[in-house]
């Protein structure tokens, strides 16, 4: 096992777990007034993600009787409500090759349960056949692997 840290960093010093970096001038500083540490449930925090919710729909011009809410995760959050969501009324094909692909193959046979589905696995480093796929059912394809 390779314990040596590596030599080569990346070339973006914003870089930071995941598909995204940090904004370019990000400092430590931002987070001085961030309520780190506290419940979403605190008056605090609710008044807080009150003020976004309620920016975010004037700046997606929403009408007034649509609501919007927040969700803790990003890429992974945002798919596992899709998949709640969305899938079930036609078949579903899910590729899984990594870590992600792999746990949402679980959510599709064991908890949600959809019988119409085609599961397409490979080994690490390594895609499906897609020729396999069948693009008439709903598509689960990890964009990104593990971090």
């Amino acid at each position: 096992m390779n314990t040596n840290k590596p030599n080569i960093k990346p070339d973006n010093p914003n870089f930071s777990s995941g598909p995204t970096t940090k904004r370019p001038g990000w400092t430590t500083t931002h987070l001085q007034f961030a309520l780190l540490g506290r419940s979403h449930r605190s008056p605090e925090c609710k008044a807080q993600l009150k003020e976004v919710i309620e920016k975010s729909k004037k700046i997606l011009s929403l009408p007034n009787n649509y609501l919007l809410g927040i969700m803790p995760g990003s890429d992974t959050g945002a798919l596992e409500a899709a998949m709640w969501c969305m899938l079930g009324e036609r078949g579903v094909d899910i590729l899984a090759w990594e870590n992600f692909g792999k746990d949402w193959v679980k959510d599709v046979v064991d908890q949600l349960q959809i019988e119409n589905r085609n599961v397409h696995e490979a080994d690490y480093g390594a895609l499906p056949d897609l020729s396999k796929v069948n693009f008439t059912n709903d598509v689960i394809f990890t964009w990104n692997g593990t971090t």
